[in-house]
């Protein structure tokens, strides 16, 4: 997440996001400053390598796309001669940067003559995505997707994520296994790590799974994170907390999805290319054309009766 803004990276695109709150604290810049302040917000830079060719409008253009994920604007910088010094540069926030802030962000991002910079400041949440998805837009407009196969693990995923009402609740599922032991998970939840995995290829998410929890002490304790009780803990999965206090080995799995990696295999756009009978979008089948007729037989031995609805019912 720190590196591409996704957790399913396209390893393939060898832009990586830099984070430059350091530099950024204490600049003029408010839209830069605070959330370079802001332990919740994070700052990044985008350096692309020959794109200080991109026309204006292509950059508004890309301002736009990046808003579909909450970023307020997309600013920029263009190196059109590194040897210049701010002379070199072209950007319209260059004046709220300041000459050394501008400069020790160029020799932290390596930057050189011809390269564009953009920039994401916002809640970490927004910065990730819609600067990971420039950073896949720009790497496809400017054909700098390496050709090959780009297969990686994705470890460490967080156990919790806060919801909109600032509660936590479960990133994968309440039964995964933390990676702390119990002390540490009641210390400081938001914290805690899973030994939840995927496999990723080619920025698309092949599979998944996780080591699932084994002792009873471990499942009470995520439940109690989770506002569950332990009343309404033994209520919904006491059947769970019993079973596991008998003894239950460590065990997990994973779970693939062959038709993406079939997808990918053919260079197909799409899951729908290459699954065998797929539905359309109103979840009809076109080879056997379900759903069909149900006759009154098979209604009656499943005890499903129709009723028809009356005009008013069916105005409401």
């Amino acid at each position: 997440m720190r590196r591409y803004g996704s957790d399913k990276p396209d390893l393939r695109i060898d832009l990586e996001f830099v984070d430059i709150a350091d530099l950024m604290k204490s600049v003029e810049f408010k839209v830069f400053s605070g959330p370079a302040n802001d332990d919740n917000s994070r700052v990044v830079a985008l350096r692309v390598p020959g794109g200080r060719d991109l026309s204006r409008k292509v950059i508004d253009d890309y301002a736009e796309f990046v808003s579909v994920y909450g970023a307020k604007g997309l600013a920029w910088i263009k190196i059109n001669d590194l040897s210049k010094g701010m002379d070199g540069l072209q950007s319209p926030i260059l004046k709220f940067i300041g000459a050394d802030a501008t400069q020790s962000l160029l020799n932290k991002l390596s930057a050189e003559t011809g390269d564009i910079i953009f920039f994401g400041a916002d809640k970490t949440k927004v910065v990730n995505e819609a600067i990971g998805a420039l950073r896949l837009k720009v790497a496809e407009d400017l054909n700098l997707i390496n050709e090959g196969w780009a297969p990686l693990w994705v470890v460490d995923f967080p156990m919790f994520e806060e919801d909109s009402s600032g509660n936590l609740t479960s990133l994968h599922h309440p039964f995964t296994a933390p990676a702390c032991d119990v002390e540490a998970l009641k210390a400081n939840p938001a914290k805690a790590l899973s030994r939840a995995y995927d496999m990723v290829l080619n920025g698309t998410e092949l599979g998944g799974g996780s080591i699932r929890i084994n002792r009873p002490e471990m499942q009470q304790a995520v439940f109690n994170v989770l506002g569950i009780d332990d009343s309404e803990a033994q209520e919904k999965f006491g059947f769970l907390l019993k079973a596991l206090s008998y003894g239950c080995p460590p065990h997990g799995g994973i779970a693939f999805g062959l038709d993406r990696l079939i997808m990918l295999m053919t260079g197909s756009n799409s899951i729908r290319e290459v699954i065998a009978f797929p539905k359309t979008q109103s979840a009809s089948c076109p080879l056997t054309d379900a759903p069909g007729v149900v006759s009154t037989k098979q209604l009656r031995e499943l005890n499903i009766r129709l009723r028809e609805l009356s005009p008013s019912q069916n105005a409401n």
